[in-house]
């Protein structure tokens, strides 16, 4: 397998064992899974988008964010929706997953009850903490950007652009979104707020 997990430098290396969760043989080349994968998450979407009438609160679920995962990612890897149990060079520490994400999502629906911050800033908030938890071995990015636009559509907004492009792809794109990431882990929304709209 030449560039299989061969990963951009801002991305989450997979351990050998969560390597060897992938379901499909033909896949050898990072091309390949890129593919699989962004199929498989156009499915998960359409499946979440199909739960109209799930309740906010049960879309604000450590359960729901766990299917959107394995519905996002369950056709390439075996892993998906599991929280991971290794460390990270980004994240909190694997055991404090459950109660950091049970906090976030508590915290999410105080804010929209409370009217805390507009819409938008309740989602990307909502995103950028996700993903500094980052509770799954792989596609943690991918799957907070999608629950972000599941919850502003949920509160009656659009879903987000992200950028107008693919976040996949090495390249000035992903750097905005990363330093945007970054500039909100120093807490600085704005950036991130600019981004998921442009």
């Amino acid at each position: 397998m030449t560039d299989l997990f061969q990963e951009p430098d801002d991305a989450t290396p997979l351990e050998p064992q969560e390597r060897e969760g992938l379901l499909q043989t033909w896949i050898t080349h990072r091309k390949d899974l890129n593919e699989a994968e962004q199929e498989n998450i156009v499915d998960g979407a359409a499946w979440a988008r199909g739960r109209r009438r799930l309740a906010l609160e049960r879309m604000l679920s450590e359960d729901f964010m766990r299917i959107l995962h394995k519905r996002m990612f369950g056709e390439v890897w075996q892993w998906a929706g599991t929280f991971r149990i290794t460390e990270r060079n980004i994240g909190i520490h694997a055991y404090r997953i459950g109660m950091e994400l049970t906090s976030l999502l508590n915290d999410i629906r105080y804010w929209i009850e409370h009217k805390t911050f507009p819409s938008d800033e309740i989602a990307i908030r909502f995103h950028h903490r996700l993903v500094a938890i980052h509770p799954f071995p792989n596609g943690n990015g991918r799957h907070a950007r999608l629950a972000a636009d599941l919850l502003i559509e949920r509160l009656g907004g659009k879903r987000f652009s992200w950028g107008g492009g693919s976040l996949a792809d090495v390249g000035e794109l992903r750097a905005r979104y990363v330093a945007a990431l970054r500039a909100a882990d120093n807490h600085n929304i704005g950036p991130l707020l600019e981004f998921a709209r442009s």
